[in-house]
């Protein structure tokens, strides 16, 4: 393990956020000045190939990552994006479930639910606050 790399798993493992590998990057250049983008994204990639993190990609042209590489599922805010990690057991092995119903050779599974955070939900609520108190002409 290369000190760049050791440094950037050291990083990501510190946040609950799923950073993009651009804000990996300014979190990682506070103690490597020098590091370049490039190292990053490799770097990234070897992490996550080896298992050492999670590549989370979410449909969107950004992808985040996830210091965590225990088996979890995430929640993530339609409005906003934000990514959240949800441990919790759905009561069956959904790898041996899915194998009645395909011919693939499942090799594991990416759960993600979707739906609104807090913040987006006050902000929703507040907006309409604001505009029941609008004088009408």
């Amino acid at each position: 393990m290369t000190r760049q790399r050791m440094v950037i798993l050291e990083e990501l493992r510190k946040v609950n956020t799923h950073p993009s590998a651009d804000e990996i990057y300014e979190m990682v250049r506070k103690r490597l000045p020098r590091v370049s983008l490039g190292t990053i994204y490799r770097n990234l990639e070897i992490l996550s190939g080896s298992g050492e993190i999670q590549k989370l990609d979410s449909g969107s042209s950004l992808k985040r990552f996830d210091g965590r590489a225990d088996c979890h599922h995430h929640i993530r805010c339609e409005r906003c994006d934000r990514l959240a990690d949800i441990f919790f057991d759905p009561g069956v092995d959904l790898n041996s479930r899915v194998r009645d119903f395909t011919d693939f050779s499942v090799i594991g599974h990416k759960l993600e639910f979707v739906g609104v955070c807090p913040d987006c939900r006050r902000s929703s609520e507040a907006g309409l606050h604001a505009a029941r108190n609008l004088p009408t002409d």
